[in-house]
């Protein structure tokens, strides 16, 4: 079953939320969306971002410790670049409920 441009983009958001909150790895992310939003295996999707399977099945693993060109090359085609990531569940908890800072970097009433 393929899913529709908002299934894909709830799919991404959900997944990306879980990710900032600590309940699921980089690597899990980029599995369950190669698998589900595009439906490659590991072999096509690696020769479509230019890895080796060994490296995206690392990736995929949370083995090894992969620059950061190389992380972002199998991003790309999700629409995706890696960056800086909050440690702290509750920072991300504030992130996501749209907490704005004022040019002082002091956090708006």
């Amino acid at each position: 079953m393929s899913m529709t441009a908002e299934q894909r983009q709830a799919l991404l958001v959900a997944l990306l939320q879980k990710h900032l909150l600590g309940e699921i790895t980089q690597g899990q992310m980029l599995k369950r969306l190669r698998k589900e939003v595009l439906g490659f295996s590991q072999t096509r999707y690696a020769e479509l971002v230019g890895v080796s399977r060994r490296t995206l099945t690392d990736i995929e693993q949370d083995k090894g410790s992969q620059i950061q060109s190389i992380i972002d090359k199998v991003f790309k085609p999700l629409g995706m670049k890696s960056g800086l990531t909050p440690i702290h569940p509750h920072v991300a908890k504030q992130m996501m409920a749209g907490a704005q800072l004022d040019g002082d970097l002091k956090v708006k009433p």
